[in-house]
């Protein structure tokens, strides 16, 4: 006969052979458990189901208590809260392995790079377009120009070479882009909401397409005459072809974002008529000044800032057939990869001697290496431990420059060593122009009035690195212009991903905050990968130094699909292939664990055949017994046993691998009812996420 309880303040009808957890799930409420299948008996060993029954003193394992009738449960109290976060953090504790591959959590944008690079290598192009787009949503210009902080940590390079990652992007992006195919961007039902974004860059970009697909209505203003900001005027074509990017614009402009240009804050817009008419405001207005040298003679005319020489030829003010563009001699000071774009435009604008100034050896320069190794190609000079003195001129025009000598010394706060002068060398070299990129620096004009609360040094906007608000009401930021300053354009385009989540929240009226979600991490060092077959990386075919050095044409030609695909075939897929559906990880960020509190020794044990078409990773097993319960009380087979006692207990094949092969690859129930990934199966497999 059928009796109530309450659970949460819900009135549960439940039958005398029910648990809590049974009637609980039947009616909708979810109770975390890991080891519990209303298939197999109750085992009740992961001890994460505990709920409170008022006058019950102890906790009780909602798997395997029955209710009663007028019991009330409680599954959400602090002491419940407690316990469980306690029983996950245990469980964590001697969890390794890698939720995601080290190449998504070295993202900025936490681009599932494994994800798209497997899909390219199954030719499904479209699917990993797609995938790229769940982050951002430029994927051709990115690829292009992300100096690719994801290939600085694959572990491919534990191999031979890491996987040319920012390229095979660039490939499937174009691929689709250029078919008759092409994405089209979901958004969801309006919701009568309107954001303003202030700066079409690759945050603004990144912003507006999120906020669109929640269904706001969007609304971009940018002080240029076109979309795209650093990616159109701060980056050469021959990088970044502008018909590229404006396609990719184009798709989102198609997703029913409207873009205003030639609109200047301060001028034809106001932060605070913004506020009025919008139900939100983004500033994403980037990083546009370049950051002065504050070195004598720096005010002749000559010397010109790295980011407004660019942006001069992005817009046309310096052509790009001006042959040579200001004289013969130019000097570019800094070593990242605005200098690298400066120096080797100079070139192709007829420049004859082109230098580069940098205090540090080349070790240290933050350009990347295939940036220098290509500037050098097209003659481009080094001056390494070098930096300017002074300028010097005739009639109020730049000539030449003086040079200081420098040696390092002790390492300064950025664990790079730091220049020290050599007193006494210098050297003096004839320049025309001098292009400074030594960094860049926002232009707050239109709002430093307007009560914004700014960084008193810097000038960027400060907000809160959880919300991406600012002092102002319904005022959000993101990009190079808020706290830590410029960056790579990845780096902008996290933020703005971020940041609109946050917005949307607040346009619901809800305060979550992002937070960087949990992930178990495993380190590896080569000798877990010496049986692997070595695979050198795909060599990007390109135009030679002598061919491009005198246009603006691109360098690169691109993949083709035999190559693509072979590339993207050396993928070690590091990160765990059940992440989606592990139960254990989506519990452990609704619990906020930490399980650093509870340190101890870890085991790291070889991976086991369970059968020849199954493999067991036993540092993932949880020990929750439902693949040997499963095999034995379900499906009536004894393939699985545990082995040893205590810690060292763990799952272990029972019969030899061979003769359990033909039976298990047309059942895989033992993976399907995993709920961490430790077993797996190449066989495709429909998962039981919870019974």
């Amino acid at each position: 006969m059928s009796f109530t309880y309450t659970l949460d303040g819900v009135t549960i009808t439940a039958e005398p052979e029910d648990t809590i957890l049974s009637s609980a799930t039947r009616a909708g409420i979810d109770i975390p458990t890991l080891c519990y299948s209303d298939e197999t008996r109750i085992y009740g060993a992961c001890g994460v189901c505990v709920v409170e029954v008022e006058g019950i003193p102890k906790l009780l394992r909602a798997c395997s208590a029955k209710p009663r009738e007028g019991y009330v449960v409680h599954t959400d109290t602090e002491r419940v809260v407690r316990a469980r976060k306690t029983a996950f953090e245990l469980i964590f504790s001697d969890h390794t392995g890698d939720c995601r591959g080290p190449c998504k959590l070295n993202c900025p944008a936490m681009t599932d790079c494994q994800k798209y690079v497997k899909e390219i290598s199954e030719g499904r192009y479209k699917d990993a377009v797609e995938t790229i787009y769940n982050a951002f949503p430029i994927p051709a210009s990115i690829g292009r120009v992300c100096p690719h902080p994801c290939e600085d940590a694959c572990r491919r390079q534990l191999v031979e070479e890491p996987i040319s990652i920012a390229f095979l992007k660039m490939f499937a992006a174009d691929q689709v882009l250029n078919s008759d195919n092409r994405y089209v961007i979901p958004v969801e039902p309006d919701t009568g909401k309107k954001v303003a974004i202030v700066g079409g860059g690759p945050a603004g970009l990144t912003a507006a397409y999120f906020l669109r697909r929640y269904g706001h209505s969007v609304t971009i203003f940018d002080q240029q005459p076109k979309m795209g900001g650093m990616l159109r005027y701060g980056i050469p074509e021959y990088r970044l072809p502008k018909a590229v990017l404006q396609s990719e614009i184009d798709i989102i402009a198609e997703s029913g974002v409207e873009m205003k240009n030639n609109m200047k804050l301060g001028r034809d817009i106001t932060l605070e008529g913004l506020q009025k008419d919008y139900d939100a405001v983004l500033l994403a207005i980037g990083a546009w000044t370049s950051l002065p040298m504050r070195v004598p003679g720096e005010e002749l005319e000559g010397v010109i800032g790295g980011i407004d020489f660019l942006e001069k030829l992005g817009t046309g003010e310096i052509g790009l057939d001006e042959k040579p563009f200001a004289g013969k001699s130019v000097a570019v000071c800094g070593g990242g990869n605005t200098a690298m774009d400066c120096c080797r435009t100079a070139v192709r604008l007829g420049a004859e001697n082109v230098y580069v100034c940098y205090r540090r050896t080349r070790n240290e320069m933050p350009a990347s290496e295939i940036e220098i190794d290509e500037a050098i190609e097209e003659g481009v000079q080094f001056k390494f431990l070098s930096t300017p003195n002074n300028f010097f001129g005739e009639n109020g025009h730049v000539t030449g420059m003086n040079l200081q000598k420098m040696e390092l010394g002790a390492p300064d706060a950025s664990g790079r060593r730091r220049p020290v002068p050599i007193e006494g060398d210098t050297e003096d070299y004839p320049v025309d122009v001098v292009l400074m990129a030594i960094g860049q620096g926002p232009n707050v004009e239109g709002i430093e009035d307007s009560g914004i609360t700014l960084h008193e040094r810097k000038k960027t906007i400060l907000v809160d690195e959880m919300t991406f608000r600012t002092n102002l009401d319904n005022v959000f930021a993101a990009g190079d212009v808020t706290n830590r300053g410029a960056g790579i354009a990845i780096q902008a385009i996290g933020e703005a991903q971020k940041a609109a989540l946050c917005i949307n929240n607040y346009l619901e009226g809800d305060e979550v905050r992002c937070k960087i979600p949990y992930f178990v991490q495993d380190e590896k060092t080569e000798e877990d990968f010496k049986d692997r077959e070595k695979a050198p990386r795909a060599k990007m075919p390109a135009v030679s130094a002598e061919e491009r050095k005198d246009n603006f044409g691109p360098v690169y030609k691109g993949f083709s699909e035999e190559q693509a695909k072979e590339e993207a075939s050396r993928c070690l897929e590091c990160g765990c292939h059940d992440y989606y559906d592990c139960r254990l990880i989506k519990y452990g960020n609704w619990y906020d664990v930490h399980p650093e509190k509870f340190p101890g020794e870890v085991h790291h044990r070889p991976y086991k055949k369970v059968s020849a078409v199954i493999t067991h990773n036993p540092d993932k097993c949880i020990l929750c017994g439902l693949c040997y319960r499963t095999c034995s009380q379900v499906v009536g087979k004894s393939f699985i046993g545990l082995y040893h006692r205590g810690f060292a207990t763990e799952i272990n094949p029972m019969v030899p691998a061979d003769e359990a092969a033909s039976f298990c690859s047309s059942c895989l129930q033992c993976v399907a009812n995993c709920p961490t990934g430790a077993m797996k199966s190449d066989i495709p497999v429909k998962r039981v996420l919870h019974k």
